[in-house]
């Protein structure tokens, strides 16, 4: 939307309202709705995906047996039984995971959210991973932390680098230890057991955000740093990606005097997420559907990333290379040191091929020549056809 013609009021804005920023991401999305546009760009679930008939006789049943309730104000913390739920889900034989740690919030963007506001003052130290997901420095930069950028490699964040120096002062670790949005990096089990003895010596909590921790190709989860330490570790996870993310459905697992706070700063913010969609997904998931619902998620994005890495290989130049993810939505993309790919995308737009550039991940020093692919919406022959167009794009300006 073009704000140039708008009217111009005299109303004064809050600082931090003039300090907002639009994501990226959405900006390119308004131009990937296009339908000749193969997009590469959003992070979206394939919409094969979605259980609509479930949904649907969850709903009636929801509506049919007990409508009063659905349809009223309801706990802030959330729906108890689906608390419940998630508390036995990440359980282990190591931690054991109370109902009274599960808060469950609109979409795991509001947790972070949530989390920037009771953790976070103005000017205080913030760690994020190198790059970073983009949703996560939006969320936190509206309390206006300083990010300090922790050093990551190939298998991600690197423990070691946690020095004193660079964690002094600092308010949380943010990590996404299961296929990191955007690199797609898995951390390593030595990595997730040297995070959490981190976390248990600190005086900040470590954020495990988990949204891909369900889709590793393999079906061979690598346990949560949640389970490692639970006294020290805040778990956010979420609905969207193995359900639908229409339902904005996800937890926060907080030891109970963090939950507190969060509970309260939630109660400020919207009183309690959607009664009706929390009853639906419980009714959807009480039975074990997820177990069967998940690997034919994970068997269709093993099959579009695998297309998309041959793609990859057939068809771009020398000097562009890529990671091979074990699971989760996304291929990173390092092109020659050279080559500006918010520029590119200028260009790809006009070849009807979209992407997203790799700068805006970074909490700072940018990687302009990085860029993130998302392979799980478009099909196998339309994923070759616009990796085929921009690796063209690529060969012209080496």
């Amino acid at each position: 939307m073009d704000h140039s013609d708008m009217p111009q009021r005299d109303w004064q804005l809050s600082e931090r309202a003039r300090k907002l920023t639009s994501s990226a991401i959405r900006e390119i999305l308004k131009v990937t709705e296009r339908p000749e546009v193969i997009s590469f760009a959003g992070g979206l679930p394939a919409p094969a995906t979605f259980p609509a008939e479930r949904i649907r006789e969850a709903t009636n049943r929801v509506l049919r047996e007990a409508p009063a309730a659905a349809l009223q104000y309801s706990a802030t913390e959330g729906f108890l039984p689906l608390r419940e739920w998630v508390a036995a889900r990440v359980s282990t034989s190591n931690a054991t995971i109370r109902p009274s740690q599960v808060l469950i919030t609109t979409g795991s963007q509001q947790a972070l959210d949530l989390l920037g506001k009771v953790l976070i003052d103005p000017a205080s130290p913030i760690l994020v991973e190198t790059p970073t997901y983009l949703g996560a420095l939006q969320a936190f930069s509206l309390y206006e932390p300083h990010c300090v950028q922790v050093p990551t490699d190939d298998h991600g964040l690197v423990p070691q680098s946690l020095t004193p120096m660079l964690t002094q002062g600092a308010r949380l670790l943010y990590a996404q230890p299961n296929f990191q949005n955007p690199t797609g990096r898995r951390l390593p089990l030595e990595r997730r057991v040297a995070l959490a003895e981190f976390a248990r010596a600190s005086k900040f909590p470590v954020i495990e955000d988990d949204p891909y921790g369900a889709l590793d190709y393999a079906g061979s989860p690598l346990p949560t740093m949640l389970s490692m330490a639970p006294d020290h570790i805040v778990y956010c996870g979420t609905f969207s990606k193995v359900l639908a993310p229409g339902l904005r459905l996800g937890y926060i697992v907080a030891p109970e005097d963090l939950h507190f706070k969060l509970v309260q700063a939630k109660q400020a913010t919207d009183l309690h997420t959607p009664t009706l969609t929390q009853r639906i997904v419980h009714e959807v998931v009480k039975d074990g559907y997820l177990d069967e619902q998940i690997p034919a998620v994970r068997a269709l994005y093993r099959d579009q990333c695998e297309a998309m890495l041959a793609a990859l290989a057939r068809h771009m130049p020398d000097g562009v290379s890529w990671n091979r993810p074990e699971g989760g939505m996304f291929i990173w993309v390092t092109l020659p040191a050279g080559i500006d790919t918010m520029a590119l995308l200028e260009h790809a737009v006009a070849a009807n091929v979209a992407f997203v550039p790799g700068a805006p991940f970074f909490a700072g020093d940018p990687q302009h020549h990085t860029l993130r692919l998302s392979f799980v919406t478009v099909p196998p022959a339309r994923i070759d056809e616009g990796v085929a167009r921009l690796a063209a794009l690529i060969r012209e300006r080496i």
